[in-house]
């Protein structure tokens, strides 16, 4: 790696795959993936369940193609904040969904547990609101 590149920006949102989307109605897809791993800010291993519900546009994700993209994150030093953003972003990117919530549930460390949530409308309404002031 080189000095002073962000670790995230190793990871390529390019191995992520796209299928054509069978129907233009609206329907959920929900994804579970319970042994996400990682590198906490402490360089202590990290461990979480990722959930994804999508409410896809033209294309969903290939579900291979999602789980070598997740492997990317397993030798990085990153923040519970950074991991989740990092992979909303690319999926927003990919996929362009009509709706997208991420929730990442981390493991119980030092007694705390953290579950952190990013819903694509509740960050519309805050931009569309920010815009406003």
């Amino acid at each position: 790696m080189k000095v002073g590149k962000k670790p995230y920006n190793n990871v390529k949102a390019t191995i992520l795959k796209k299928i054509s989307n069978p129907t233009s109605e609206p329907y959920e897809i929900e994804i579970n993936a319970p042994e996400f791993t990682f590198f906490g800010a402490k360089n202590q291993p990290d461990y979480g369940t990722i959930n994804i519900k999508m409410i896809p546009s033209a294309k969903v994700i290939e579900l291979k193609s999602f789980k070598i993209y997740l492997q990317q994150f397993r030798n990085l030093m990153l923040s519970y904040e950074r991991v989740i953003n990092v992979i909303y972003d690319d999926l927003v990117k990919v996929y362009k969904p009509n709706r997208l919530i991420i929730t990442i549930e981390f493991n119980l460390r030092g007694g705390i547990s953290s579950k952190l949530t990013i819903d694509s409308f509740e960050r519309e309404l805050f931009f569309e609101r920010k815009s406003k002031i």
